[in-house]
């Protein structure tokens, strides 16, 4: 059974600046782009994108725009029978990236900045190959950088594999990386030749943002790489390239792009781990409400524990809504979802993993009070469950098979009973055979509200001889994997 609620919801190769075609890209079912907090944005003359498609004999054509990872419909235009359209829009588009879609869902790829009134001209069966366009610095840039990468490229896929079919240290290693450096160095000198050149053009800022750090060459004792040092200074240097007072940039693929793979490539999927890189990049840009906003809701959605595999995402959850989700910060939201998510990291912050379990002390079947406390079995698993819950038929059997064998190697089950009342939870209790461990009930939910936090039924915890969350979230067929590792260790 779920009991988990929904959060909120929100705006719900160029290295990591990439982009992919989105087919019509309407289902994300806006009209207008999302309001940008970004000075200078009006357009220098009123927009009109002037297209000629060679080729093309009628149709409807869609400007399609991006936002994060979401496209929004921007214009419609009727092509006519000689592949001639033109989009116009009295307020504007917002400075970024584009989608043309043409009636048979091809498309091909702008961007623009303030100047919004250009012509593009180009072939239908050669879509990008032949793009030529007329006013547009943005889309001028785009196209030649698209080129030059795609002489670029293969000469560096050429020279790394070279180099991974020779022995490293080698004199034919030592030529092939003396190429690759020269590869790089010519790249970085283009790059760097366009930002002399156009400072603050959006095209630049884009690429210049896609650009990953140098892998540092970082030895440990012995001479041998110390790849664990190279990729933690790499993660930390990852967003150096970024100008995060460039709001345009959330409306091209680089920041979605670098925000995925820094969160889900680059960092261990572990709590620990991700509520340090979460802080680490959330902190930069505490004073740039659009990232902070994009960035601190991506995170929280990305690990909403209902969502996720992660062995304890309640405590990604609890960081970001303790740290971010605040009445001072979270200027996105009202005072009741605030003090909904707040409440709700309250109830999960009291049972992660690597805390002392909460004590429970609630009436078994016979009016007893039983209480974790008084356990004197080194292990101890929680396990809370619902007698109408599904997924609870298939663990409960599972569970109680389990218990008969390893009783007696030190583990009580203190199994709590959820949304039911008296009668229903002692004829559970005797249906599956659940007499032998630990059964209590409290109808008032007052003994455990904010002790074990339960997203689904049914949920297990395991205590260890010092009383501590050593894991949760857990099938009945893990438990032995967790407590083994436990004992040996």
């Amino acid at each position: 059974m779920k009991y988990l609620f929904s959060l909120l919801v929100v705006f719900s190769l160029f290295a990591c600046g990439e982009t992919k075609p989105q087919g019509t890209a309407e289902s994300a079912g806006s009209t207008a782009a999302p309001a940008q907090r970004v000075a200078n944005t009006t357009p220098i003359d009123p927009p009109r994108i002037e297209v000629q498609v060679n080729g093309l004999t009628g149709g409807e054509a869609r400007l399609i725009g991006m936002y994060t990872d979401q496209n929004y419909l921007a214009a419609r235009a009727t092509v006519d029978a000689q592949g001639h359209f033109v989009f116009e829009n009295s307020e504007g588009y917002k400075p970024g990236f584009f989608f043309i879609v043409l009636p048979d869902n091809t498309n091909f790829q702008i961007m623009m900045d303030r100047d919004q009134q250009f012509k593009i001209t180009t072939n239908l069966g050669n879509l990008a190959g032949d793009l030529q366009v007329e006013g547009n610095l943005e889309t001028q840039l785009f196209y030649e950088n698209m080129r030059y990468e795609a002489v670029e490229n293969p000469k560096f896929v050429d020279v790394n594999q070279k180099l991974q079919s020779v022995q490293q240290g080698s004199a034919q290693y030592q030529q092939y990386k003396e190429q690759q450096d020269a590869l790089v160095a010519q790249r970085k000198a283009y790059i760097a030749d366009l930002q002399q050149k156009y400072p603050n053009s959006l095209f630049v800022s884009f690429k210049t943002a896609g650009q990953n750090p140098d892998l540092k060459d970082i030895r440990n004792p012995d001479g041998s790489m110390d790849s664990q040092a190279q990729v933690a200074v790499y993660r930390r240097e990852f967003w150096d390239n970024v100008d995060f007072s460039d709001v345009r940039l959330l409306s091209t693929p680089v920041i979605s792009n670098k925000l995925k793979r820094y969160m889900s490539e680059l960092t261990a999927q572990q709590p620990d781990s991700i509520r340090k890189a979460a802080s680490h990049l959330v902190d930069k840009v505490l004073d740039y409400p659009e990232y902070f906003q994009y960035f601190a809701n991506w995170i929280m959605l990305q690990y909403e524990p209902d969502k996720t595999t992660l062995m304890d995402p309640q405590a990604v959850f609890v960081h970001m809504a303790q740290n971010y989700f605040t009445y001072d910060r979270a200027f996105w939201s009202d005072s009741t979802e605030i003090y909904a998510i707040q409440l709700r990291a309250h109830e999960m912050a009291q049972s992660l993993v690597g805390q002392k379990g909460p004590d429970v002390r609630a009436m078994d079947p016979n009016g007893n009070m039983r209480a974790i406390s008084d356990i004197k079995s080194p292990y101890v698993i929680v396990y809370m469950f619902d007698p109408n819950c599904d997924q609870c038929a298939i663990e409960t059997p599972k569970l109680v098979q389990w218990y008969r064998q390893w009783k007696s190697k030190g583990v009580e089950v203190y199994a709590i009973a959820l949304n039911t009342n008296d009668q229903e939870w002692k004829n559970y209790i005797a249906k599956n055979g659940l007499g032998n461990w630990i059964n209590v009930h409290d109808p008032t939910n007052k003994a455990i509200y904010a002790t074990y936090f339960v997203d689904h039924t049914p949920e297990i915890y395991v205590l260890d001889p010092q009383r501590t969350i050593i894991a949760k979230n857990l099938k009945v067929d893990q438990i032995a994997t967790v407590l083994e590792r436990d004992m040996t260790n």
